[in-house]
């Protein structure tokens, strides 16, 4: 008996163990569907959110897209039941363009054409003139170093080495002539006998290039003059300047090109403190000038 009973306990406390187990799996339904609302809810909330400006363009675009202006066969794709074939258009119907070309739109096109034409036109026009004139320029510089070699050797053979001096500058080849002793007697503009076949010399070597114009400059020292001829240093190197240009205009340069200048004491190359300085001051400069390069003139 006490066996038995026992054993009905024991049976009698399992039973009640599955009871309370399966009592509690409502809470397991319960979560899940709190879960599905919340998810539900969330749905609900991204959609009432929507931006209607932007879903107002969508249709207006659609609306667009399938009206037969810009998709061939649009309206068939919009009427509800249409097939699958409907949406393709005839075959003798060419693919227009999104934005259709117009008779202006055509225009400003050929416009910018013939724009983009003329601009390429224009700067093939301006490097080929880049070239010819950088070309002519080399051509120049030539020419100047041809003509400033052949003086040098003149002068060495000659001797007038110490009293002719050639330079290539920016504003053109420069020769150089002392007056003393050489162009003119002191505080006088008539030439001396030893210089005409140095100008003469000179005048055939500024022939070799006709084409640039000459300037004929009468620089002084700063030594007061004053006489009847001359009543100051402005009147002797203008003076002297001008004989030097009438003996070139002699000898074959053309009048055209030449021009004639004095500077008195106004540009000297030395130090009017000493004689030599003062010597060096004392001259008649000859400058042929560039027509292209740094300082051409237009």
């Amino acid at each position: 008996m006490s066996r038995r009973r026992g054993h009905g306990r024991r049976r009698g406390g399992g039973h009640g163990g599955h009871e309370e187990e399966s009592s509690e799996r409502w809470l397991l339904t319960y979560a899940d569907m709190i879960t599905l609302l919340m998810a539900l809810f969330m749905v609900l909330f991204s959609i009432s959110s929507v931006n209607i400006s932007k879903i107002q363009s969508l249709q207006e675009s659609l609306r667009a897209a399938f009206s037969g202006d810009i998709l061939p066969g649009g309206k068939a794709i919009a009427k509800p039941g249409a097939s699958a074939n409907a949406s393709h258009a005839p075959s003798s119907i060419d693919l227009q363009a999104i934005v259709p070309v117009t008779a202006q739109t055509a225009s400003t096109l050929q416009s910018s054409s013939t724009h983009g034409a003329a601009s390429s036109a224009a700067t093939q026009q301006m490097t080929a003139a880049a070239s010819s004139t950088a070309t002519a320029a080399q051509q120049e510089s030539s020419v100047f170093a041809h003509i400033k070699q052949l003086l040098d050797s003149y002068a060495r053979q000659h001797g007038f080495a110490a009293s002719v001096k050639t330079s290539i500058e920016s504003r053109g080849l420069v020769i150089r002539v002392l007056t003393d002793d050489l162009l003119f007697p002191s505080g006088q503009a008539t030439l001396d006998q030893r210089a005409h076949s140095l100008l003469s010399e000179i005048a055939a070597l500024l022939n070799v290039d006709e084409s640039h114009p000459i300037d004929v400059e009468g620089n002084t020292d700063d030594v007061p003059i004053q006489s009847s001829q001359f009543p100051s240093n402005w009147e002797l190197s203008t003076a002297r300047a001008s004989t030097v240009l009438r003996y070139l205009a002699a000898n074959g340069v053309s009048a055209s090109r030449l021009t004639a200048v004095g500077y008195a004491e106004q540009r000297p190359l030395d130090s009017n403190a000493t004689a030599v300085g003062r010597a060096r001051n004392r001259r008649v400069e000859i400058v042929m000038k560039r027509i292209y390069g740094s300082e051409a003139e237009p």
